[in-house]
């Protein structure tokens, strides 16, 4: 449970900015589950989503997601990973392989959190921010996630942490051709490793 409480070079919760921030949302909350659901909303619904806002996507640290007001799906969960372990709630994230278009099409990574509930244990949660089709939502027990695993290619990943060179990488990524790029070779490593 320890490495999914302490602060790294991607989920830096040590930052200021960020403990300020966590301590604000955690404020007169009781409870591990209204402390989750207080940060999972706050991330998916004040936090932008890059992509639909057609905005460039290079933050990628809790810090710089929290400057910038957007970011990509996969850098919005260090956000939501970091205010958690303020609170020493334990939470890591982890990717989804999906279809981009149609079944059997092109594939994209989703980013999504995962956070320990005392009296569930570990429970999903997917800040990727609710428009037409999609409604994420923290409702404990049940997992009310923005995507379902539901075509051949599609996979859940498992829980991690990126190493240093995946956080360059994300950093590096300004535009949508090359963030494509990026994932898709992801997508394709996660396939081979299946």
């Amino acid at each position: 449970m320890e490495a999914f409480l302490r602060s790294s070079s991607v989920i830096y919760w040590h930052c200021p900015y960020i403990r300020s921030q966590a301590e604000l949302l955690g404020r007169d909350r009781s409870g591990v589950d209204e402390v989750v659901r207080t940060c999972f909303e706050w991330v998916r619904d004040k936090i932008g989503r890059s992509g639909d806002k057609r905005l460039p996507g290079g933050a990628c640290s809790p810090s710089q997601i929290l400057a910038t007001g957007n970011g990509w799906c996969f850098a919005r969960i260090h956000l939501l990973a970091a205010l958690p372990r303020f609170h020493e709630i334990p939470s890591g994230f982890g990717y989804q392989r999906l279809c981009f278009d149609a079944p059997g099409g092109a594939h994209t990574l989703h980013g999504l959190n995962a956070v320990y509930l005392p009296d569930h244990g570990w429970h999903r949660v997917d800040p990727r921010g609710n428009k037409d089709g999609v409604d994420a939502q923290f409702d404990s027990p049940q997992q009310r996630l923005a995507w379902l695993i539901r075509n051949d290619g599609e996979i859940d990943g498992g829980w991690l942490e990126p190493k240093v060179y995946f956080e360059r990488a994300l950093s590096s990524l300004l535009d949508l051709i090359a963030l494509q790029k990026f994932f898709t070779r992801l997508s394709k490593a996660m396939k081979a490793a299946e």
